[in-house]
C-alpha cells in the first residue's frame, strides 16, 4: 500500500511552510502530520544534501509518492531538480507537482514535462548569460571602470600603518575596515 509524503521548504527563517502544507489539502491530499517534512534550506542547496530531504530519503519506500507545491520547492537548478526525480524515480517513488497540475513527475508525460522546463531554464540562464556579458563589453566601451571601486586614500594609509611596524589586524582597527581591504593594500607601493 502505497504511502504519501508532503516535502515543505522555504528558504529563509521569516518564510513558514504552512501555506503549502494548506495547499495539498485545499488539493484533496490527506497526509499524515508524521509524514510532512518541513525544512527551512536554500535552493540552491542540492536536495540529497539537505538534512530534511536526507530523513525523507530514508523514510520513504517502493510504491510511496512524494508530493511538492512547486518544482522549485525541490531545488533551483534544473539539474538538481531532474536528478532528485530520478533517483526516487529508481526508487519506485512516484513525485507529484500540484503546480503542473498534480503531474506525477516520473511518468512519461512528467519526464516531458521536466524536459521541457529544464531546457526553458537553461535556455533563460544563457540569455541572462548573454546580455551581462553585452552589458559589460559596452560598459567598457563607454570607458566605465568595472569592478570594487577603490577606496581612496587607503593604500596610503595602510602603507603609513605599515611602515609603523602594525600588523594588518591592527591596521584595519585603525582604520575601521576589513582585514581583507589591509591585504589588497598592504604590498602596493
Amino acid at each position: 500500500m502505497s504511502r504519501t509524503f508532503l516535502y515543505c521548504r522555504v528558504s529563509t527563517s521569516t518564510q513558514f511552510t504552512e501555506n503549502q502544507v494548506q495547499e495539498v489539502k485545499s488539493a484533496g491530499f490527506d497526509v499524515l502530520a508524521s509524514r510532512v517534512i518541513e525544512e527551512t534550506v536554500s535552493g540552491s542547496t542540492a536536495a540529497k544534501e539537505r538534512p530534511g530531504f536526507q530523513k525523507l530519503l530514508e523514510r520513504m519506500e517502493s510504491g510511496d509518492v512524494l508530493i511538492v507545491t512547486k518544482l522549485d520547492r525541490l531545488g533551483r537548478n534544473a539539474m538538481d531538480v531532474r536528478q532528485t526525480v530520478e533517483h526516487l524515480a529508481a526508487n519506485g517513488i512516484r513525485v507529484h507537482c500540484l503546480a503542473l497540475g498534480g503531474v506525477d513527475l516520473t511518468s512519461p508525460a512528467g519526464k516531458m514535462t521536466m524536459q521541457v522546463l529544464g531546457a526553458v531554464a537553461e535556455f533563460e540562464r544563457d540569455l541572462l548569460i548573454e546580455r551581462t556579458q553585452q552589458g559589460l563589453i559596452r560598459a567598457k566601451a563607454e570607458g566605465k571602470k568595472l569592478g570594487r571601486p577603490e577606496a581612496i586614500g587607503t593604500t596610503a594609509a595602510v602603507q603609513r600603518l605599515k611602515a609603523k611596524d602594525m600588523t594588518q589586524a591592527q591596521a584595519a582597527t585603525e582604520l575601521g575596515v576589513g582585514i581583507a581591504t589591509i591585504k589588497r593594500h598592504w604590498n602596493k607601493a
